[in-house]
């Protein structure tokens, strides 16, 4: 960090819904969380104040501390939620920008597999600070190479869906996916907000190299 940063606080923030639960053996929660811990542990090397929070119907929040006390903690109740409801973005962002102070890097892991308003107003609360969007996806979700009759359960609503996965299918979904995420980019280019793409099968370490390196 450079000199004038001093007394910055890095909040952390995680979605813990039930989409991010998806994923083996690696999900997009423990991918996300292995992110958000290793900003975590930057905060800590340069002895800057770390807060981090999850989020899904509810936000919880935990107050920001320095020290390994506080990144145990951050461990521990990250290895202890199993993901769960639905991701309330908007909502989440709402409550957060009270809690912001005037020097802060965020840092954002999710699927924002929301509607695309959502991420953009959400996106648009969040002001003028140092942020980092990060959207973990899963290989198998965001190539989708299935075929066939398949029973798909809806991660969040527990619905069940039949259906027949053809190839034409299987390019609409992809083109709509490519066009999600490319939306989600565009938004953050136009407020200035570092926007990445990572996929759980990569390696972490080669992820967060490429995240540090803006």
């Amino acid at each position: 960090m450079h000199e004038e940063e001093r007394n910055l606080v890095v909040h952390i923030i995680i979605d813990g819904s039930a989409s991010m639960g998806f994923g083996k053996p690696l999900s997009k929660f423990d991918y996300a969380s292995m992110i958000g811990v290793g900003f975590a542990y930057l905060a800590l090397r340069d002895n800057e104040k770390f807060q981090f929070s999850t989020f899904a119907d509810q936000l919880e929040i935990f107050q920001p501390r320095r020290g390994m006390g506080h990144l145990a903690a951050m461990v521990q109740h990250l290895n202890s939620i199993k993901p769960k409801g639905y991701s309330k973005l908007l909502d989440t962002i709402r409550q957060y920008k009270k809690v912001i102070g005037s020097k802060s890097m965020l840092v954002i892991a999710s699927d924002f597999l929301v509607n695309i308003e959502e991420v953009r107003e959400a996106f648009y609360l969040l002001g003028d600070h140092d942020i980092k969007i990060i959207q973990v996806l899963d290989r198998v979700e965001k190539e989708l190479k299935m075929e066939g009759d398949m029973k798909l359960i809806d991660s969040e609503t527990k619905g069940l869906l039949r259906t027949f996965i053809s190839p034409r299918m299987r390019m609409d979904y992809q083109q709509k996916l490519d066009e999600h995420c490319a939306r989600i980019e565009e938004v953050c280019n136009k407020l200035g907000i570092e926007y990445h793409l990572a996929i759980t099968d990569t390696s972490i370490f080669d992820t967060f190299y490429r995240i540090l390196q803006g």
